[in-house]
């Protein structure tokens, strides 16, 4: 490769790659999806190689200066995947690389090296030098009878530990050419200590078996297809997947799983570790950067077969990858939000099967309106799971109505009478029961009984939680915290009565422990799960029946299989049928669904109570009987009425600035604009206030588009960079295809 030009993406606002000219001392480092450091107008950028050419037709080409990475962090197809998100999502490439490629493989990192020490001669030689020093060396011949019971090799401070003796000893021995010290990669994975027993295959059902043999048949011939997976809960889509992953194996390829935030899957890591051993990869948030440069490698260099994470995973470099799982593929957690790229790891991954020609399966009891959609017209390929996998059934669902229990109490409750009996019944014959509510805290306001005014945070437009155990009032967007809580109202300042209102997770736990003295709780929530780690700890002691109840916030409706969980509670199903956007009725089926689905899914039958102020809603008539279709039908009606996704495409366009009226302003100024460059087939909707106008002292308004595919909003975002500058110190946020309209 000598002379020759390396096309380097640079890690500026810059959208296209410079031609920079490799150093013959650079030669043998450089390959494709190196990360470099270029000079550019006098100071120094970062970039990654993303080709090469003979020569540059540009005069006097500058050279690279170094390399930062110890091994390329870029596959060729994933930077072809990386170029179709920048396209697609409106975002600079260089930013959409820096959100793919972890930061432990933005620097010079190596796998961690620990020493080993083994045999240097056979058995018998080592016998008898150690017979021969017995009584000369008493270290030596400690070192030698230590390391003839370890087998192949043991660790050299784990030998040291046991002979009792210095690493000199060790070092004398190795001189005599008896045994040698070598350095092996260390294993961070965070799997390594973890007791995993070995599961067989499970005998599928009619319908189990034709959905595998459909997806077999493309993974033998290379094909690509999305196989939409519509199974009930507990129809056994995870063990489709594992017979699936297994035909892979087979055949010398690798496998990308996702699933919905890694760090609440214990379980779903136990399945798959269980069933095949260590070939696995895990890849999510909470990783150090050894575990994660680790895994990566291991992916890269084929060393592990499967990746098992989160959102990011979608990007991992699986070697010979030859199948694509989405399991929860309806998740929102899927779907980054907070900054752009805003890509859909479902979206990413139907994209990378139709690059790299390989089936991808899309699961789910709730699949997304999308999906399914997209499955109506022939796009997917339909498989339907209708009965639960072994002798388990679906849930009974009975909707109480609160109207009639506030009135029986005389005000608020947090429990019917017929839930508070059934947790009864649940503790005395030995079964468990699980509580979902989707607020965490005890209290979720404050409220001053003189003027009706809320504490709110002082850099946002949020009322106050109250966390009784920190006694304080917590915002949920910043963090900020008061404790004690005021005892006087800020807004109008007179010392009268605050009154806490709402109720949380936290308050839930306390009222059933004072109407069950001796009934034992687990509460799962962002409050109890902050460390690493928890989500596991929680689960396990659950599984392990250490609690009668397990209460928590959506955490709990994911995809979780403990067998003695007879009885589910929804405290309130009102929370998501009321809130202002317009996936909230699908939100609900689905949350109502999923935690319901977490009910008898073992030999003993289910019963799941649905408590709503709403009873006559469709929606919690149709999730009392896990009606899918027939809610598609509704749902897609009325999207189709208002020209909502799927059937048109999505954009929202968010400015975010500290000056209230000036945001407005430049946000309704650039919404001008670009209505003047989109066809009239596009709807372009007002400029508004977000449903959070204030976090963090900053102030957010959007505005929402719809249109065929969003081609012609691309093409007129880039003509408005040169039409409108935005001022420093403001944000513009474009989101394709937004999973809420809230925010």
């Amino acid at each position: 490769m000598k002379n020759a030009i390396a096309l380097v993406a640079l890690d500026t606002p810059l959208q296209e790659a410079l031609d920079y000219s490799i150093p013959a001392e650079l030669n043998e480092s450089i390959e494709f999806g190196t990360l470099v450091e270029v000079p550019l107008r006098g100071r120094k950028c970062s970039g990654w190689v993303i080709g090469f050419k003979e020569k540059s037709q540009f005069k006097g080409v500058k050279a690279i200066a170094k390399v930062l990475s110890s091994e390329p962090a870029l596959t060729e197809e994933v930077y072809k995947l990386a170029e179709w998100v920048a396209r697609y999502y409106v975002t600079p490439l260089p930013k959409v690389l820096k959100t793919i490629i972890p930061s432990s493989l933005r620097k010079i990192t190596k796998p961690k090296l620990i020493s080993f020490v083994q045999k240097a001669v056979s058995k018998e030689e080592l016998r008898d030098l150690a017979a021969s020093l017995r009584g000369k060396s008493k270290a030596k011949t400690a070192v030698l009878d230590v390391l003839l019971l370890a087998g192949k090799e043991i660790l050299l401070s784990e030998l040291l530990e046991k002979a009792g003796t210095a690493k000199a000893t060790v070092d004398a021995l190795e001189k005599m050419g008896c045994l040698k010290v070598i350095k092996l990669p260390m294993d961070r994975s965070p799997l390594k200590d973890e007791e995993f027993f070995k599961t067989k295959p499970k005998v599928l059902n009619g319908e189990q078996l034709q959905a595998l043999n459909n997806i077999t048949q493309d993974i033998d011939a290379a094909k690509f297809t999305v196989h939409l997976l519509h199974g009930i809960t507990g129809s056994g889509k995870t063990e489709i997947y594992m017979q699936a992953i297994e035909k892979v194996l087979e055949r010398g390829g690798g496998v990308l799983v996702l699933v919905p935030e890694i760090s609440l899957t214990a379980q779903a890591i136990d399945r798959f570790k269980s069933r095949f051993s260590e070939q696995i990869a895990i890849l999510h948030h909470r990783l150090s950067d050894g575990e994660r440069f680790d895994a990566w490698h291991n992916l890269k260099k084929g060393k592990s077969k499967i990746a098992l994470g989160a959102r990011s995973a979608v990007f991992a470099p699986v070697k010979n990858l030859k199948l694509i799982i989405v399991d929860e593929e309806h998740e929102p957690s899927y779907k980054q939000t907070d900054e752009m790229p805003c890509y859909h790891a479902r979206d990413v991954a139907v994209l990378r099967g139709s690059f790299e020609k390989v089936p991808v399966i899309l699961g789910s009891a709730t699949p997304s309106l999308e999906s399914y959609y997209n499955a109506s017209l022939g796009k997917y390929s339909l498989s339907t799971l209708s009965v639960r996998a072994g002798k388990s059934s679906l849930p009974e669902v009975t909707v109480i109505d609160m109207r009639k229990e506030y009135e029986r109490a005389k005000g608020y409750t947090i429990f019917s009478e017929i839930l508070l009996s059934k947790i009864r019944e649940r503790k005395e014959k030995g079964e468990q029961t699980i509580l979902f509510l989707n607020r965490r805290g005890f209290h979720t306001s404050c409220m001053c009984q003189s003027c009706g005014a809320f504490v709110k945070c002082k850099s946002c437009d949020q009322a106050m939680t109250y966390h009784k155990k920190e006694l304080s009032l917590n915002c949920h967007l910043c963090g900020f915290s008061l404790s004690p809580p005021p005892t006087s109202c800020p807004s109008c300042g007179r010392p009268s009565e605050m009154k806490f209102k709402g109720v949380g997770t936290e308050q839930v736990e306390r009222a059933l422990k004072a109407l069950f003295p001796d009934i034992r709780t687990l509460r799962i929530d962002a409050d109890t799960t902050r460390h690493k780690g928890s989500h596991e700890k929680l689960f396990k002691e659950f599984a392990t029946h250490k609690a009668d109840v397990l209460i928590g916030t959506q955490m709990v409706a994911k995809g979780l299989h403990f067998p003695l969980v007879t009885l589910v509670g929804v405290l309130n199903c009102d929370q998501t049928l009321q809130f202002p956007d317009f996936k909230a009725q699908e939100t609900t089926f689905q949350l109502i669904t999923q935690v319901s689905g977490r009910a008898g899914r073992s030999f003993h039958r289910g019963e799941v109570i649905l408590q709503s102020c709403l009873v006559d809603h469709p929606i919690l008539k149709l999730a009392q009987t896990q009606d899918f279709k027939a809610f598609y039908q509704e749902e897609i009606a009325i999207r189709e009425m208002f020209s909502f996704p799927p059937l048109r495409s999505m954009a929202k366009v968010r400015l975010s600035g500290t000056d209230d009226r000036k945001t407005e302003e430049m946000l309704n100024r650039y919404r001008d604009l670009l209505l003047a460059l989109l066809p009239k087939e596009y709807t372009v909707m007002p400029v508004a206030p977000s449903g959070h106008l204030k976090v963090k002292d900053r102030y957010y308004y959007q505005f929402f588009l719809l249109g065929p595919q969003l081609n012609a909003f691309r093409e007129s975002v880039k003509k408005l960079k040169e039409m409108l500058e935005i001022p420093t110190g403001y944000r513009l946020h474009l989101d394709i295809n937004p999973y809420s309209t809230y925010f």
